[in-house]
């Protein structure tokens, strides 16, 4: 499993799961699909996207990675997990065709998924892909739409140590006359995409281009209130000017909301039907209706306890901008991380200013919290070193007064342990 042990769990080609999915009967075929790629945020649009798709009446899987708790979480179906003797019944099935091909976690995963869509004859699934985008086992499908989210520097040793790239990999997910969104993208990236598009003939959309989107308030527990102006006509499928209220609250969700709108939109010219108020509604309770978790979510209060699976250069500069916009004494920061990150940018990034708790999640990429807390302190950050993510929080918890803020992260993994 690559989230256990890294890039050697990596099969750099889509051999497998051609070879999978065509004794499975190429069950990607049987329903649409829209394809989700990006460095950062590509899960939060996913499941906004679900969410919407979900409220208009169609039936909408959705296939994500990682998962937090529960390996279920990574295949739904109108927001409700793949039943656990699904999953217990394909592999019981398929073991023999599985020995055979020697597939990784995440490729058995892949074919899981979409035999489970097609069984249940799905009107249209949201495929995320696991990493990069050209050479990611999810890139087999024909989408009706691709979508990528943006370009950051993460997985270097795999897809690439330069913007450029990273954007070629990630751009591999671009189909033959196959519309794409693009969410964020300036300069040599911006090029990546308009080459790739015109290459397939491909229509291309640059939602970052399409909105402004604003907000007055302060950071709210519940629901991020938005106004959102058109700033290119690019159809006849929204206002002019709208509001719209997320319960989704990290303010960098107001990048992916753009990205979610250009593709409602291109969704919507497909010939799908899906009305104002549907989509304001189901923005409002994504959560709910799709089991996201870990993006700014408050887990505690007195104090305030917050998690957040931001764990790239990208991820955590979000991540301390929401920061910025919260009222509280002291930072209590519960932190660890994975060896193959960029750990010395991130850990350059944080605040001198807090009380750091080092930790280390239960996998075998885990940096170790000692170590964690050596490299730290040469950059001037303080704290303990805990056995546990769990002994951490608890140590934060003991240490901060109700005044203070709890942020626990650093990891997807380590946020799964608190969730």
């Amino acid at each position: 499993m690559f989230s256990r042990q890294g890039a050697s769990a990596i099969k750099k080609d889509l051999h497998n799961t051609i070879l999978l999915c065509e004794s499975l009967g190429n069950p990607h075929h049987k329903f649409k699909t829209i394809h989700v790629a990006g460095t950062n945020g590509k899960g939060s649009v996913s499941h906004m996207l679900a969410a919407v798709l979900q409220v208009a009446g169609y039936k909408t899987g959705l296939y994500t990675s990682p998962h937090l708790r529960d390996f279920r979480e990574r295949i739904r179906i109108n927001g409700e997990m793949i039943p656990k003797e699904m999953v217990v019944s394909f592999v019981q099935e398929q073991q023999e065709l599985i020995e055979k091909i020697d597939p990784s976690f995440f490729e058995v995963t892949v074919g899981m998924a979409f035999d489970y869509f097609a069984r249940e004859n799905v009107d249209i699934a949201i495929i995320e892909t696991g990493l990069g985008g050209r050479l990611d086992s999810t890139n087999i499908i024909r989408p009706i739409l691709s979508v990528i989210t943006n370009i950051g520097f993460d997985h270097v040793a795999i897809l690439g140590d330069t913007l450029p790239q990273i954007a070629r990999e990630k751009a591999g997910i671009i189909k033959a006359g196959i519309p794409v969104v693009i969410g964020e993208a300036t300069g040599e990236v911006r090029q990546v995409f308009l080459e790739k598009a015109a290459l397939e003939g491909s229509p291309i959309y640059f939602s970052a281009e399409e909105w402004d989107v604003d907000t007055q308030e302060e950071m709210n527990e519940e629901l991020l209130h938005l106004q959102v102006t058109r700033v290119i006509d690019s159809g006849p499928t929204y206002e002019p000017k709208f509001k719209l209220s997320l319960d989704l609250t990290g303010f960098y969700q107001m990048k992916n909301i753009k990205t979610v709108l250009s593709a409602i939109g291109q969704i919507r010219e497909l010939g799908f039907s899906i009305n104002d108020q549907q989509l304001y509604s189901s923005l409002k309770k994504v959560t709910t209706l799709t089991g996201l978790m870990g993006r700014w979510q408050t887990i505690g209060y007195q104090p305030r306890t917050i998690c957040d699976t931001g764990h790239n250069e990208d991820g955590v500069r979000e991540v301390l901008s929401n920061l910025k916009r919260l009222h509280y004494e002291t930072l209590h920061f519960v932190i660890g991380m994975v060896k193959d990150k960029d750990i010395q940018k991130v850990l350059n990034m944080l605040p001198a200013q807090a009380e750091y708790y080092f930790c280390a999640p239960d996998i075998e990429r885990a940096k170790p919290a000692i170590s964690l807390k050596e490299e730290a302190s040469a950059l001037g950050l303080h704290g303990e070193a805990y056995n546990s993510v769990a002994e951490a929080l608890m140590a934060a918890r003991e240490s901060a007064s109700p005044e203070d803020l709890i942020l626990v992260g650093g990891s997807t993994f380590v946020v799964a342990e608190v969730i």
